[in-house]
């Protein structure tokens, strides 16, 4: 009888996620009149229902596998975040984003989700680190209606950001052949993730006037000094991050094709470069070529990460019936390959297109900003967060050799994590401060 209910939700959850996946597009249609005003607010209504649903299916699944307290107790904290959420923002102000916010928690949840599956003690820490985040990033809007001259702070952010990178160069702690972190003792800090944020705020403020050769040189060599520094400390799936934020923020404020074509002609050079210096990368597009001869070796984890995908097929094997364990790194770099095991390939694409929802929504974001500065600003968010979970996905399914970066809000790491959450609400900011509908 478990067995059948078990089942009976695994094929619920996916017909729900494909219908929350279908009503996150109908409500990111540009407004035009109260009359779609009206219908928004009910497509966000429909995924807030859908939301809870599959939240609640998703833990019932859980604790039918595990028949474990705790798994209520965390479910029950995790709806009261959830609520809480919905509701504060409702009075926070009503030019917030109520589809952005959704979406946001279904990622949310599911990583939640997939960390209690994997190791929920790592779920809890990511529970937390959640809760803390959203607390200090709830102040970003009125921080930024206040500081009206943020954008005047560009240098500020570029040596913020500089002396983080060159603070983990100096002293980081070196994962998987890369200095990624700082080890505080309690916690484990990534300097990088924050400095995403800094690092397009300096580009915004530095190129959002008009601009002559001076000043698109300056932001070429600031720029360029946090990717080699990132090279240095062996981080370079963010440095790539890093220089592809850059070429579209440089297009975007000149609107000259030549920079674009040029900055990607000289990051596929790079890319060469770095392939000729470093061993690991060498490793990487060695398993990403052919992992088969090297499968108990350089190419386990690939390997590993398709069989998973394969295993799982369209609909999934089920929560706590595949292996995903097996995968190395999979709570971090390969946690797309868990999902696809455990919830199948359709759900995948339907977190696939979720992802391609929120970069829509910065992007419509930015393209409705009057003021130049929050435009490149929400665009060069977009083009991180889009750039990030393309690495990620593309890594797992062996389109792209790895690169180590993490799913952004699904994926362990409570750094990438609290960035990610502060990204959001400086979308939210720049919506609310601009007073989009």
């Amino acid at each position: 009888m478990i067995d059948a209910i078990i089942v009976s939700i695994k094929y619920a959850i996916i017909f729900l996620m494909a219908i929350y996946t279908y009503e996150s597009f109908r409500a990111i249609k540009n407004i035009k009149n109260e009359k779609d005003i009206v219908k928004q607010k009910k497509f966000c209504f429909k995924q807030s229902f859908l939301f809870f649903i599959i939240h609640g299916l998703m833990y019932t699944s859980i604790y039918l596998h595990t028949f474990q307290d705790k798994i209520i107790i965390f479910y029950g904290a995790q709806l009261i975040y959830f609520l809480l959420l919905i509701e504060i923002s409702k009075l926070y102000c009503k030019y917030h984003n109520r589809q952005l916010l959704n979406v946001m928690s279904m990622m949310l949840m599911i990583g939640f989700v997939m960390l209690t599956r994997l190791s929920i003690d790592k779920a809890y820490r990511q529970f937390l680190f959640c809760v803390i985040a959203t607390i200090m990033a709830s102040g970003i809007s009125y921080i930024m209606k206040k500081i009206k001259n943020l954008r005047e702070y560009h240098y500020i952010f570029a040596i913020i950001g500089i002396g983080a990178l060159c603070a983990v160069y100096a002293i980081g702690r070196v994962t998987y052949g890369a200095k990624l972190s700082i080890d505080l003792g309690f916690v484990s800090i990534q300097p990088s993730e924050f400095v995403k944020i800094t690092y397009i705020m300096f580009l915004s403020g530095l190129l959002h006037k008009v601009q002559n050769w001076k000043t698109i040189l300056l932001s070429g060599i600031l720029a360029g000094i946090h990717i080699v520094v990132l090279v240095l400390s062996s981080d370079l799936g963010t440095a790539l991050i890093f220089s592809v934020a850059y070429i579209f923020i440089l297009y975007m404020s000149t609107g000259k094709l030549y920079y674009l074509f040029g900055g990607l002609s000289l990051g596929s050079a790079a890319a060469y470069l770095g392939y000729k210096l470093f061993y690991h990368v060498q490793v990487r597009v060695a398993a990403w070529l052919n992992p088969w001869p090297i499968i108990d070796d350089k190419g386990y984890q690939i390997t590993q990460s398709l069989f998973a995908i394969g295993t799982g097929g369209l609909f999934g094997l089920g929560l706590f019936e595949g292996i995903p364990n097996s995968i190395p790194v999979v709570d971090q770099d390969f946690i797309f390959s868990a999902i696809s095991e455990e919830l199948g390939v359709f759900f995948a694409i339907c977190l696939i297109m979720l992802s391609l929802n929120v970069f829509l929504i910065f992007i419509n974001t930015a393209l409705k900003c009057q003021d130049n500065y929050y435009r490149l600003l929400c665009a060069g968010l977009a083009v991180i967060y889009g750039f990030q979970v393309f690495l990620t996905i593309g890594g797992a399914i062996k389109m792209i050799p790895s690169t180590g970066v993490t799913y952004p809000l699904i994926s362990y790491g409570g750094s990438s994590l609290v960035s990610t959450i502060f990204m959001f609400f400086i979308i939210q900011g720049v919506k609310i401060n601009e007073k989009q509908q």
